[in-house]
């Protein structure tokens, strides 16, 4: 499989990082820029150490935004 666009600026492959969701054009995943951004980094400084720009931050946090708009969860008591 190659690379599958899943949301702007994020892609799927397979053969990179067995499928989860990364930047495109790099192996930087979703997971990871939200990790560091929760973490307390600041946008400036994941797209430095990554190798991202703004707008790759700024996509994966969209993407975050959708799944979680998508997911139906539910309280456990």
């Amino acid at each position: 499989m190659k690379e599958k666009e899943i949301a702007h600026r994020i892609t799927i492959d397979e053969k990179v990082l067995s499928g989860r969701p990364t930047i495109r054009g790099t192996r930087v995943p979703v997971e990871l820029v939200l990790g560091q951004l929760a973490g307390g980094m600041l946008i400036e400084d994941v797209c430095q150490e990554y190798d991202i720009t703004h707008d790759d931050v700024l996509a994966a946090l969209a993407y975050a935004a959708n799944i979680l708009a998508e997911d139906q969860t539910r309280a456990v008591s």
